[in-house]
């Protein structure tokens, strides 16, 4: 007998007939003897549609407010997915991240869980109850409701796993595993039996949309063992995230491609190279709360930098804003510009730690296509490069040949 988390996406309960479906996936766990905690998202478009409402009525809705309003998405499914075990004849109870108690920060739409009191679960479980717990939401040291920020359930479902010392995490999903990159692009794209959680941090950073990376930092950081599955097809193996590389003798040199089309470019021109003129530039953009991804810095023999950053392409006009109005007279920059037509993409692999040659052969592949790099980003285990958007799909595609991803 196991302890299974298990956590259902928004396409997953998008309605009665798939609440269903997911009732009866928990029954077969249920009948083979194992203790089962599920977490469920809002129904598919119903956190954007309660968002959507709210600014109906406030433009900039208040934080505290707006968190009252959406965890209700969560709490409509707890209620539904509850019912639907009960009518299988399975005894279950549903909770919201407040009646857990899954205490967070008070940092209202982005909360980060700081505790969880699993006594009531516990309690439950050993009593043959399936608990059925709202994803997104907590509750802070003053009793107000919080949400964890978009895709905040699978974050839920790893912290309770983590919580409950559960044997599996599984994280169901419209997709059956991960791949070595999105099959939309390259339709020879390969379900990966298992990927280390190094590399599905370092995808999901750069763009992989199958897990969202507080969750796959979360369950780094308390050894949780997560298995990404699809909810839509009869039961799999799906992909394992490991700990460990295994001792895989044949682990492929790199083992999957992310891109981001969310970028854009920042570059600060002519600024005098001095100590500190990166923090004079960086400084006012983190103030601002926006997120800088890569940086590169140039110097010049006439004594002056040039200064290049990205940022979230709904964030390049404040950041153009920030720079051009409170920096450029301050330090004497030559110009500020932004480039919104920009892509990354990103090669994944803990198999580059022990082979040379990785970059040059990415590179090779680019310039044999024409396709000119804009920026490097390097780490251990990943090499991204900024590039023109319109070339992103066909620097996917040749890429993912090049390194025989598509190979078992």
């Amino acid at each position: 007998m196991a302890l299974i988390v298990q956590k259902y996406g928004g396409t997953s309960v998008a309605n009665p007939e798939r609440i269903k479906n997911l009732a009866s996936r928990v029954a077969r766990y249920k009948a083979l003897g194992h203790q089962v905690v599920v977490v469920v998202s809002a129904m598919s478009g119903e956190t954007n549609r309660l968002i959507a409402l709210a600014k109906e009525i406030m433009p900039d809705p208040d934080p505290r407010e707006l968190d009252v309003m959406v965890s209700t998405g969560e709490q409509v499914t707890i209620g539904l997915t509850s019912m639907a075990l009960m009518d299988l004849g399975i005894k279950a109870k549903s909770y919201t991240g407040s009646q857990v108690r899954i205490v967070t920060d008070s940092a209202h739409t982005k909360a980060r869980i700081l505790n969880i009191d699993d006594a009531k679960i516990r309690a439950d479980l050993d009593a043959g109850y399936v608990v059925v717990v709202a994803g997104f939401q907590g509750v802070d040291e003053h009793g107000n409701i919080t949400t964890l920020g978009r895709g905040g359930s699978d974050t839920t479902g790893v912290a309770l796993a983590a919580a409950l010392k559960a044997d599996e995490c599984q994280i169901y999903t419209d997709v059956d595993g991960v791949y070595t990159t999105d099959p939309r692009i390259v339709p020879e794209a390969r379900r990966l039996k298992s990927i280390t959680f190094e590399e599905m941090l370092e995808l999901a950073s750069q763009g992989s949309k199958v897990l969202q990376i507080r969750s796959v930092e979360f369950a780094g950081k308390y050894q949780v063992k997560l298995r990404v599955l699809s909810s839509f097809e009869e039961e799999g193996d799906g992909t394992l995230i490991t700990f460990e590389e295994e001792n895989n003798m044949e682990q492929p040199i790199i083992s999957g491609i992310a891109f981001n089309r969310d970028e854009a470019k920042v570059t600060v021109l002519g600024v005098p190279d001095r100590p500190g003129i990166a923090y004079q530039i960086l400084g006012p953009i983190a103030d601002a709360n926006i997120d800088v991804d890569i940086i590169i810095q140039n110097t010049g023999a006439d004594g002056t930098t040039d200064f290049t950053f990205t940022v979230h392409k709904n964030e390049l006009n404040k950041a153009l804003d920030i720079l051009k109005n409170k920096v450029q007279g301050h330090i004497g920059a030559r110009e500020i510009s932004g480039d919104d037509k920009i892509a990354k993409v990103s090669i994944v692999g803990v198999g580059m730690r022990s082979h040379v040659g990785v970059a040059s052969q990415m590179f090779r592949t680019l310039a044999e296509e024409g396709i000119n790099i804009q920026m490097i980003s390097t780490s251990e285990i990943k090499i991204a490069v900024v590039i023109e958007e319109k070339y992103m799909e066909l620097a996917v595609r040749v890429l993912h040949k090049a390194f025989e991803l598509e190979e078992a």
